[in-house]
């Protein structure tokens, strides 16, 4: 039996605990993870710091964990869900991630900022997005707290359908 199966539970038996390994893959299956954020949860469930490390090792060395596809499937989702790219940069720094491989995984992103800022004031006031001064304000915080940039925000927050 490898470190990955489980024992077969017959009846009356109580369940075998499960390896550090086991316990990191079974948070992978689930989503993906980042190796600071899967180290993070592994000691949170009282597993020593050198049984994490050599877990998350094994299972980055063997493709399970990722910190690359990670950050892209971060960016994929936070884009599709009306985040902005300074929100899902800052995000993607507290993962661990270091600058280029942040920069790597923005650049994966095939969409428009402008326009994803565009949808998501449309979704919020209508069709023809805000007309008044207030609204506008109201939109242009909303962008702003997503993580939007000025220049989004302004495009986004002046949007003519007829353009």
């Amino acid at each position: 039996m490898s470190e990955f199966e489980e024992p077969a539970a017959g009846k009356g038996k109580r369940r075998r605990e499960q390896t550090p390994l086991q316990r990191a893959l079974g948070l992978l299956v689930r989503r993906e993870h980042s190796r600071k954020e899967l180290g993070r949860k592994l000691k949170a469930r009282g597993i020593e710091a050198e049984a994490v490390d050599a877990a998350v090792n094994r299972l980055a060395e063997e493709g399970w964990q990722d910190d690359t596809r990670f950050a892209e499937a971060l960016v994929r989702n936070r884009a599709n869900t009306g985040y902005g790219p300074l929100h899902i940069r800052a995000e993607l720094g507290t993962h661990g991630l270091s600058g280029e491989q942040i920069e790597a995984a923005m650049a994966t992103f095939e969409g428009d900022w402008a326009e994803n800022a565009r949808e998501l004031v449309c979704r919020r006031f209508g069709e023809d997005g805000p007309q008044e001064l207030p609204q506008r304000r109201k939109a242009a915080d909303l962008l702003a707290r997503r993580g939007f940039d000025g220049s989004c925000i302004r495009s986004a927050t002046r949007y003519d359908p007829e353009d």
